[in-house]
């Protein structure tokens, strides 16, 4: 065990953090106008599209990774066009295994950042406008330093669950040494050809994470609660 400790390849575990780094950071600014909007608007169209929003959270990965496969792969119009026109390839390869993750990983990012939203104080919102602040400077200036739990649980739990993904990026990335072998892939080909012990190391490793991850989280937003408790 110590001798496959030492020699434990980071390469996926490297991956897997740049993967879920940089799906968090786009999911951040896609989802921040969004979750703003939907905290807002009473239209008609709104359950439409918090039930769009929400369906990678009930879907099998397997059903999404499916459809993301073939929506970027050549036979579509979409993969087509990045082929011919700027010749890249969206299917096996890091490029789309971040499209694939931003799909997966979006209820994650969107929901705790609407719940922070929709929890704001309206009066204070409309002191806001009443100052002459824009919405943009609403949402920045007011609204985010006071959704400080739900930001922090957005981001980190997006992260974490990027990191965690297995059936998605297995069926849209492969398994290549690299450029798509993240630590959950690595892990179930460890598990193929029986090598419990590396598999075993590579597993606590992601338990630890996950674990840690959740902690910083509740820590975070139990000691904003009662400090909120105290004034």
């Amino acid at each position: 065990m110590i001798e496959t400790l030492l020699n434990l390849e980071l390469t996926p575990f490297i991956l897997s953090f740049k993967l879920a780094a940089i799906t968090t950071l786009i999911l951040f600014c896609i989802s921040l106008p969004l979750a703003w909007y939907l905290s807002q608007t009473h239209s008609k169209s709104k359950p439409f599209l918090e039930a769009i929003t929400a369906l990678p959270i009930v879907l099998p990965p397997s059903v999404i990774g499916f459809y993301i496969l073939y929506a970027l792969s050549y036979n579509s119009p979409v993969g087509a066009f990045f082929k011919e026109t700027l010749g890249v390839d969206l299917v096996f390869n890091f490029t789309g295994l971040v499209i694939a993750s931003c799909f997966y990983s979006l209820p994650f990012m969107i929901q705790p950042l609407q719940s922070g939203f929709e929890s704001l104080s309206k009066s204070m919102l409309e002191a806001s406008y009443i100052s002459g602040k824009s919405k943009y400077e609403t949402v920045f200036k007011v609204a985010l330093p006071n959704i400080k739990p739900a930001l922090l649980t957005a981001i980190i739990v997006t992260f974490a669950h990027t990191i965690g993904e297995f059936g998605v990026v297995l069926m849209v990335g492969g398994s290549i040494p690299g450029e798509t072998k993240v630590a959950s892939v690595a892990i179930y080909e460890m598990v193929e050809i029986m090598d419990y012990s590396s598999a075993h190391i590579y597993s606590g490793l992601m338990v630890l994470l996950s674990f840690f991850t959740l902690l910083a989280v509740y820590t975070f937003n139990h000691k904003q609660k009662f400090s909120g408790f105290i004034k």
